[in-house]
């Protein structure tokens, strides 16, 4: 299996990361369990997860996914084999990257984890009101104590995020070896400004909503297709007429590879320059092998060229 670094850690990937945030919302543990055995099995290990999952679902507090990776963990006494990603800032219990909050959430999650570690502790999303050199430090603290290995950043605009990058070079601090950017065929504003920043900067991109909600499986083609589904008020944004053709040129390069739309979405955002592993979850054995096979389709230059 190909293997990609994540920045300038050491830390290698294979290309494609699962996506946590089901765990706990749409799926169960028993089902959580044989999902995440699949996704080992087929050669793959980098899991991300956020400890603010699932709060949105009501009865929940959060830590409900973190807390299933963890119970998976011990049931499989499999730590080694994985790459485990989590994140701090947006949950309303412990929001922020104020220095005190890092490393108290940090802790937390490696509670619910069961692991005396995480792989890559990520900044939910930017915090203006937090210094940027007390929030490098709470992470380089962490990293000297050998809770977390690297860190990485998620949904900071360009300007923020080399800003970041500048004060880690001059005051000798840990750097965002990654960027978590939502990035897909039909939401390309990474693009402009982020993707050339992290082309030159060496940061590994693991982008979310690979699929665009479910979008770009091609299973939502109507408003009516969107109702009683848990991601249907999100897709609604994507259903237009430029987003159907994109999808009738998916469906003529699918067919040439006898592959699934889903599973073309994952193979053009796996090339994509600075990508390090698209983020996708499943909620399903067979979602999980058309995520797997899509994680190993190639794509010839002009399929691409025709999807760009």
């Amino acid at each position: 299996m190909e293997k990609r670094k994540l920045g300038r850690s050491g830390i290698e990937v294979a290309p494609l990361c699962l996506g946590g945030n089901v765990f706990g919302w749409t799926v169960d543990e028993k089902t959580g369990f044989s999902l995440l055995d699949a996704f080992l099995d087929a050669g793959f290990g980098f899991i991300d997860t956020a400890d603010v999952y699932s709060v949105w679902v009501p009865g929940h507090e959060g830590g409900e996914s973190e807390t299933m990776i963890g119970n998976w963990l011990v049931a499989r006494g499999n730590r080694d084999r994985l790459v485990i990603g989590t994140k701090v800032a947006m949950w309303p219990k412990m929001p922020g990257l104020k220095a005190a909050n890092i490393i108290a959430d940090c802790e937390g999650s490696l509670k619910r984890l069961k692991t005396s570690y995480i792989d890559l502790y990520q900044a939910h999303r930017d915090d203006i009101d937090a210094p940027m050199d007390e929030t490098l430090e709470a992470f380089g603290k962490l990293i000297k104590a050998g809770k977390v290995r690297a860190i990485g950043a998620s949904s900071f605009p360009a300007d923020r995020l080399a800003m970041a990058e500048k004060i880690s070079e001059e005051g000798g601090l840990p750097r965002y070896d990654t960027l978590q950017p939502c990035y897909n065929l039909v939401e390309r504003d990474f693009e402009r400004a982020l993707q050339p920043l992290c082309v030159e900067q060496d940061i590994s991109v693991i982008p979310y909503y690979a699929l665009a909600a479910g979008f770009l499986s091609g299973k939502y083609r109507s408003r009516a297709d969107t109702e009683g589904k848990a991601r249907g008020g999100r897709v609604m944004q994507y259903l237009t007429d430029e987003n159907f053709v994109l999808l009738d040129k998916m469906e003529t390069v699918a067919n040439a590879h006898g592959a699934t739309l889903a599973e073309v979405a994952i193979a053009w955002l796996r090339d994509r320059p600075s990508v390090a592993a698209p983020i996708a979850s499943a909620t399903s054995l067979e979602q999980m092998k058309s995520l797997i096979r899509g994680a190993s389709l190639k794509l010839s230059a002009e399929e691409t060229a025709l999807l760009s």
